[in-house]
């Protein structure tokens, strides 16, 4: 006991209450298994951080009933998502990268093909208040626990259990809690990962002008800039880029509210007025600015933890992977690091699980952070390339031939906000997990997604209703444990995978999905997809033990 307390004893405790410790809590509560969530801060942060929700991760929220709520958030629906380039907000135009609004992406989809591949598209929306709507969707759930203001001190294990000793903010109460299971999304400062004596390994900050170095994140509030500068086409991310400052700014409510990264003043710098005056530069104009808040950052990070996971103790988001923001794959990793442990901490508390089910979660998700921070990085560096010259801002042939040379320079960036091959196309291969079938997946790009049911992958989505809302996707129809699809006309029987999977207490939907588009999309006649939606298995047959077949994928 601490201070005369009893020990809180719960199944999984998840340490910091973040987007992805929220997510996690919310996906093991849709596979039945009860949580607590101990948290450092008093709430949802009010301060903004990342804005992108990419297809994948809206896909984990339209499983969990929240994709329509985080739709609502952010900018108004017909606002467009350009990113547009100036060398000052009231100078010259230098490129932009149309990108649609929430309400033509809705329209998209309302309008999109039986096999088309994205049910859920990115969506803009700044982390703080997508936090708020995971924070009360947890509160609201009772096999949830959620403990603002409690600090961890300190993680360790035996062989049955992990435990943690709080501290509470206030009074300085101390609490342990014992759970099978201990899950540090605590962040870059992580108390489990040093637990676990897992170090960050990989590429620190780059040195470069744009975006490089240390930087800084500013919350602000410029209640006239939309009336007095940003006068033309409204769009999400504005750059202002010269010889002499270079300032990214994002639209948070499409009204008065901006969040500006910069590597143009000193992140030390506490002074708001200074940062005010970087503003008025950036914006060539005198409107007036509130700073609301201020951080430093380090921007093209490369970092990996050297492992994910030792026995009881696992990492997820940025305590496993420290990201620069650049393409916006940090948290939306941690989001998927979330929904493949969830499942195989339900099949390790509901018993269903083998021995090398949760032992399974670092060898998978581990080569996917290495990808995704590597393409993060590259995009980082790419602004190194973009050098404006002092003559760029001249009212002259010289001024205007720089101008086209950094404009279409911009125009080349657009990869960074095309990365669909990033956030569908992560892949599994080589997981015990998986009953390879010889097939070769197709390359891995960070700009194109190829739909594959080679195992390992994600299934490869279809349309299956009438229309294109809930209920229509194929992903709405499977299971919350695995699912044996039977694919076109003449799909295998069944019943001798219903019965194995009752004999081991695996849950199992089995879904008929006839549609020939559909067949030939996944290329065999059936196929076993997992919790989590990757592909575990497919074949026109099934194997000859459907027991064996079944206990590998759950990690026997």
């Amino acid at each position: 006991m601490v201070d005369g307390e009893p020990v809180v004893r719960v199944p999984v405790l998840i340490v910091g209450g973040g987007p992805v410790g929220l997510a996690l809590a919310l996906l093991l509560d849709h596979h039945g298994v009860a949580c607590t969530v101990l948290d450092d801060g008093d709430g949802p942060r009010g301060t903004p951080r990342g804005s992108t929700h990419n297809a994948r991760t809206m896909e984990h929220y339209r499983r969990l009933g929240l994709a329509e709520a985080v739709r609502g958030l952010g900018l108004p629906p017909a606002d467009p998502t350009d990113v547009a380039y100036f060398t000052r907000y009231a100078g010259y135009p230098l490129a932009r990268l149309p990108m649609p609004s929430a309400a033509a992406k809705r329209r998209a989809v309302a309008e999109s093909g039986v096999t088309d591949q994205v049910p859920e598209p990115l969506h803009r929306a700044n982390q703080m208040y997508v936090e708020r709507l995971l924070y009360a969707a947890a509160r609201a759930r009772p096999g949830i626990a959620v403990h603002p203001a409690w600090r961890v001190l300190d993680v360790r294990q035996d062989g049955s259990a992990a435990e943690a000793t709080a501290e509470r903010a206030g009074d300085g109460r101390r609490q342990r809690w014992r759970a099978r299971y201990v899950v540090g999304c605590d962040g870059a400062r992580s108390v489990v990962r040093a637990a676990i004596g897992a170090h960050y390994a990989g590429e620190g900050g780059v040195d470069q002008r744009i975006l490089g170095r240390r930087a800084t994140a500013l919350h602000l509030r410029l209640p006239t800039l939309y009336r007095d500068v940003l006068t033309g086409p409204r769009a999400w991310s504005y750059w202002a880029v010269n010889d002499e400052l270079a300032v990214n700014l994002i639209a948070l409510d499409g009204e008065s509210e901006f969040f500006l990264l910069t590597s143009s003043i000193d992140p030390d710098d506490p002074d708001p007025g200074r940062a005010a005056e970087l503003v008025r530069r950036a914006a060539g104009a005198d409107v007036p600015v509130e700073v609301l808040d201020r951080r430093a950052w380090t921007p093209g990070q490369a970092l990996v933890a050297e492992r994910f996971a030792d026995r009881r103790l696992l990492l997820a988001g940025d305590a496993a992977h420290l990201f620069t923001p650049t393409g916006g794959f940090g948290m939306n990793t941690g989001i998927d690091d979330a929904a493949n442990l969830a499942w195989k901490l339900a099949g390790a508390l509901q018993g269903w699980g083998g021995p090398g089910l949760v032992g399974s979660y670092g060898a998978e998700r581990r080569p996917i952070a290495l990808r995704n921070t590597a393409a993060a990085r590259r995009l980082n560096r790419n602004l190194a390339d973009i050098a404006p010259t002092a003559v760029l801002e001249e009212d002259s042939a010289k001024g205007a031939a720089e101008r086209d040379r950094v404009g279409a320079l911009l125009s080349t960036y657009g990869e960074q906000f095309a990365s669909i091959g990033v956030q569908l196309g992560a892949r599994y291969d080589g997981s015990p997990l998986l009953h390879p079938d010889g097939a070769a997946p197709p390359p891995d790009s960070p700009t194109e997604y190829v739909p594959s049911a080679v195992p390992g992958g994600r299934a490869p989505h279809a349309w299956c209703g009438p229309g294109r809302g809930p209920g229509d996707s194929l992903f709405d129809r499977l299971g919350p444990g695995f699912t044996l699809l039977r694919l076109g006309p003449r799909p295998p029987t069944a019943a001798p995978a219903v019965a194995a999977a009752r004999a081991a207490g695996i849950a199992l939907t089995v879904l008929d999905a006839p549609d020939p588009q559909i067949r030939e999309l996944y290329g065999r006649d059936a196929a076993l997809v997992r919790p989590d939606q990757h592909v575990a298995w497919r074949g026109d047959r099934l194997p000859d033990d459907p027991g064996e077949w079944l206990r590998r994928a759950a990690g026997h």
